[in-house]
């Protein structure tokens, strides 16, 4: 009997695409629900290598094995984040309580003072209407009223940077698993290029960030603005998002300068501009040279798009996100879709009978 309703080779094939496509707007669909946690999962990665990076410096310079340079790694990650907490809640404490609690104030000082004129006026105007309508603000704002959710949050992301630390292949055997057998050569060399070009990153951030919080710590101090220091921590810690971070850590410098005056004020902007030209001519090209160059207006608007759409966490971790959108770009499309001649890093495979050494890659960028 001839089953009449059976589709054809043709239909059959339509179908299955029509599934595919219906199952990958799904799973899109899941993953940008879960965009929070994905964040903090990728804040956890992150974590993760920082804390091998300072194990591979101990079992480097210590005459010790990979187990205690990782637990001693640990220990010393623990005890910056502790000194941190005690910055802000000991140190700190009541310059930070001041500055929080006239923040708003501070931040309507500083409009009226820009509003003085005309192009002011509408720039202080285009700023609220952006600032008003976006992801980043409410997430503030549920900051503000629920730290518990904030620190909770801190929490997780800490406790997810210690379980990948501490096996870290598990999970890169996992995703490799994964992948069609054809593909995982190339999955793999990309999987540690990105996990060498973070690391680079991150040693440059830090040193980017250290140097920008002492020095605009210290210009502050000098044009005579409140609570200098703190200001400087926060400034420091903004250079973690591009762009963006300092130029939202200086709102409250200008806010509190504004109580001391137009001499305050320009103090400030002075120092923001020096200290932003020291960074941009000196200490940025030395730092980032053997990191991926990502041109400044994609930098900007990847920043501002990921904070849109992920909010608060999305827009600290936006860089990061962009440097792995970068690398695989260059890892999966230019050297293996286009055949570019650009080298991988040197690593042991995770998968196969031996160990396969690749060309290290001196310079990623």
């Amino acid at each position: 009997m001839m089953n009449r309703l059976r589709p054809d080779e043709s239909d059959a094939r339509f179908i299955r695409r029509v599934i595919l496509t219906l199952l990958i707007l799904g799973v899109t669909a899941a993953l940008f629900r879960a965009g929070d946690l994905l964040i903090l999962a990728f804040g956890s990665i992150l974590g993760a290598i920082v804390i091998h990076a300072i194990a591979d410096l101990y079992s480097d310079h210590l005459p010790i094995g990979p187990k205690r340079s990782l637990t001693l790694s640990i220990a010393t990650v623990l005890a910056v984040l502790g000194f941190l907490a005690w910055l802000f809640g000991v140190a700190f404490r009541q310059q930070l309580n001041t500055l929080v609690t006239q923040l708003p104030d501070l931040i309507d000082q500083l409009a009226r003072w820009a509003s003085q004129s005309p192009v002011g006026a509408k720039v202080v105007d285009a700023v609220r209407a952006a600032y008003a309508g976006s992801r980043v603000a409410q997430d503030i704002g549920g900051i503000v009223s629920g730290a518990g959710e904030f620190v909770l949050n801190c929490l997780l992301l800490l406790v997810g940077a210690l379980f990948f630390a501490a096996d870290p292949k598990i999970y890169e055997r996992g995703f490799l698993l994964l992948i069609p057998r054809s593909m995982r050569p190339a999955m793999e060399d990309a999987l540690f290029d990105t996990g060498s070009t973070l690391r680079l990153w991150l040693r440059a951030q830090l040193i980017q960030m250290t140097t920008m919080g002492v020095l605009v710590g210290v210009g502050l101090a000098i044009a005579g603005v409140p609570s200098a220091a703190a200001l400087g921590l926060l400034t420091g810690l903004s250079e973690f998002v591009p762009y963006v971070g300092p130029i939202a850590a200086m709102l409250p410098a200008l806010g509190l300068a504004a109580q001391g005056g137009n001499g305050a004020i320009i103090g400030t902007l002075v120092t923001f501009a020096v200290v932003r030209l020291v960074q941009t001519n000196a200490i940025t090209p030395f730092v980032t040279s053997r990191v991926v160059a990502i041109p400044p207006a994609v930098t900007l608007f990847a920043i501002i798009g990921i904070g849109t759409i992920f909010g608060l966490f999305g827009l600290f971790f936006s860089a990061a996100l962009l440097i792995v959108a970068f690398t695989l770009i260059r890892s999966l499309y230019l050297r293996e879709v286009l055949g570019e001649n650009i080298p991988a890093v040197g690593h042991q495979s995770l998968l196969g009978p031996g160990a396969r050494i690749k060309q290290e890659n001196e310079n990623p960028g």
